[in-house]
């Protein structure tokens, strides 16, 4: 690590990047932040209900986190329930079917992963859409003068966009094991499990991702239409 760390700042440094001190100060908060969570998870993974907890907090996390970034925090509530939508639904279905066994472990693993990606696509959903909503202030005004609903004349803006943040999981669903090799086929891997094993879980998870994400997406434009998820700024302007 040590030596990775050191090419980095090396490369930076030669590139002009000024990046190099971002470097060590991001690589330090690293060793220290994952040094503690590990010693969490390892109590969060010793029974069900601890890896309950510890999956909980990491989804208001996710929620805390995604609300910052697109600038809705008081949207929360609709934000937590757009997530749990995607992620709630195919943990379900991953543990009611036997896909993944019911143990502390499963459920800290699969739960981080679905609820980063859920995060993830609301963030990139509501990015796109509230810029969107920002530079066709024009179209939305003009359905409201032909005498459409606030719905719809919110959707006449935002429909064409919205399976947009789904397409980096798409693009990485279809080239799975010719571009990439995703984090949960080398977590297998390295955790003594065979090459089948690890395409078994690494398909399980991208096409539970994939679910999930269109659930949380499908959730927040709805929530979207009807100005429950909106920034401050827009608030005015779609409550008119």
């Amino acid at each position: 690590m040590v030596l990775l760390l050191a090419l980095g700042v090396a490369a930076s440094t030669v590139g002009r990047l000024d990046a190099g001190r971002a470097q060590v100060v991001a690589a330090v908060r690293a060793v220290v932040q994952l040094a503690a969570i590990s010693l969490i998870i390892t109590a969060a993974v010793s029974a069900w209900w601890w890896a309950v907890v510890f999956a909980s907090a990491m989804f208001a996390v996710g929620v805390w986190t995604t609300t910052g970034r697109v600038g809705v925090r008081r949207s929360w509530p609709w934000v937590a329930l757009a997530m749990a939508c995607g992620v709630l639904p195919v943990m379900a279905v991953i543990f009611l079917t036997g896909a993944a066994p019911f143990t502390g472990v499963s459920i800290v693993a699969l739960g981080g992963i679905v609820t980063g990606n859920m995060m993830t696509a609301h963030t990139l959903f509501g990015r796109r859409i509230f810029a969107e909503l920002r530079a066709h202030r024009g179209v939305y005004e003009a359905g409201l003068s032909l005498g459409m609903s606030r719905t719809l004349s919110i959707g006449l803006v935002i429909d064409r966009l919205v399976g947009e943040a789904l397409v980096p999981n798409l693009d990485q669903t279809r080239t799975v094991g010719l571009v990439t090799l995703p984090g949960a086929f080398i977590g297998v891997l390295l955790g003594g499990g065979s090459p089948l094993q690890a395409g078994a879980a690494q398909v399980l998870v991208l096409i539970g991702i994939m679910a999930g994400q269109a659930l949380t997406v499908t959730v927040a434009a709805a929530l979207v239409r009807r100005v429950r998820i909106i920034p401050r700024d827009l608030v005015a302007v779609l409550h008119r």
